[in-house]
């Protein structure tokens, strides 16, 4: 199956029903007690930065894990997985001193999930799995200045945030995935920087792929942490026609329904979300039980909330398995048509109708 194959499957599919994405990546990796040599591997022995807690970099170190997580969130019912390569650019790698590492870190960590799901595939036509190359937020904000003292300061410029997701961008491409996946979006800025960066990869001949774009309410207040609230978020990336927008982390389902209607009621594209397993506890633990999330998640898809549905942190491959049973069956949200208008925004959305 070619990739153009590929995309049209999942258009149709997800015509057809709720799909499904993975769960957590993170609380999966800290159940295999990894040592720092299992961080390192061979190829990073000597390197002079300690690695323990380099999740990304596992694609290069232990390939076998990695492999078998996105083995094991397919068999869960999984449509969509993602690449392990949210925190892999030069910006959030420089912590690690790894920013030479960064390409094959995409192209492997594409490759990788791209041979676990065409056999998944192959075993299973009727039911295709797809790749979705995964771009983290950075551990920099372009909005936001990180010294109180200098409310102007940044510490990092638009074209370095840009070039670093450029580079992920063509490694993820190249190794294989089917969709990009700008996710847990806290500074609007930043995210507009992967847009561009992937928008313009089709100036360099490369094959323009779906978009999804998902960003993260930070707390009860309703907003990212750049400000904007959900429709102001939308109203500030719709140019660029994503396959699909929503939400993901940092709330449990229950207390992100509201954003996900109001992106329902408003987006003229595939809603998604994937929350978290609740609030964490005192002990940064997860509590919340698969069937709990999947009976609110099941409850977004039964009021025509939602196209596309998974976990974010403190789930596992069960609750990705509750997750889908709960929505098989259910008719997936309706794409709304809106009246033209000139919609902008800056922390709030503003609207003109004609």
């Amino acid at each position: 199956m070619t990739r153009a194959d590929r995309i049209a499957a999942l258009k149709a599919a997800a015509r057809e029903r709720i799909l499904v994405l993975d769960g957590a990546w993170g609380v999966m990796i800290q159940r295999e007690n990894l040592s720092e040599e299992d961080f390192r591997g061979a190829r990073f022995a000597d390197h002079n930065h300690p690695q323990k807690g380099n999740n990304d970099l596992l694609i290069l170190t232990r390939p076998d894990i990695i492999e078998g997580l996105h083995d094991t969130y397919y068999a869960a019912g999984a449509d969509i997985s993602e690449t392990n390569t949210f925190s892999a650019t030069t910006i959030a790698q420089a912590d690690y001193g790894l920013e030479d590492a960064v390409w094959d870190l995409n192209f492997e960590g594409a490759r990788i999930a791209r041979q676990v799901a065409d056999r998944w595939t192959e075993k299973e036509p009727r039911k295709p799995r797809f790749v979705a190359g995964s771009i983290g937020p950075t551990n920099r904000t372009l909005s936001i200045s990180p010294d109180v003292n200098d409310p102007g300061y940044r510490a990092v410029t638009f074209d370095e945030v840009y070039d670093a997701y450029k580079q992920q961008a063509r490694a993820l491409h190249e190794g294989g995935v089917d969709l990009f996946l700008i996710e847990t979006v806290f500074d609007t800025l930043n995210a507009k920087a992967a847009i561009k960066a992937i928008l313009d990869l089709e100036d360099e001949g490369y094959e323009p792929l779906p978009l999804w774009i998902s960003g993260t309410i930070t707390d009860r207040s309703g907003r990212t942490l750049s400000g904007q609230t959900a429709e102001a978020f939308w109203n500030s990336v719709r140019h660029a026609k994503p396959f699909a927008v929503g939400f993901n982390c940092a709330l449990g389902a229950d207390l992100m329904r509201p954003y996900v209607a109001e992106l329902a009621r408003i987006a003229d594209t595939l809603v998604a979300a994937y929350p978290n397993a609740g609030l964490p506890n005192a002990m940064g633990q997860y509590d919340e039980q698969p069937h709990e999330t999947a009976h609110f998640i099941e409850e977004w898809a039964k009021s025509g909330l939602v196209n596309i549905v998974g976990g974010c942190c403190g789930t596992t491959p069960d609750h990705i398995k509750h997750v889908a049973e709960e929505v098989a069956g259910v008719t997936p949200r309706v794409v709304p048509e809106r009246p033209v208008a000139m919609r902008l925004s800056g922390l709030e959305p503003f609207e003109v109708v004609a």
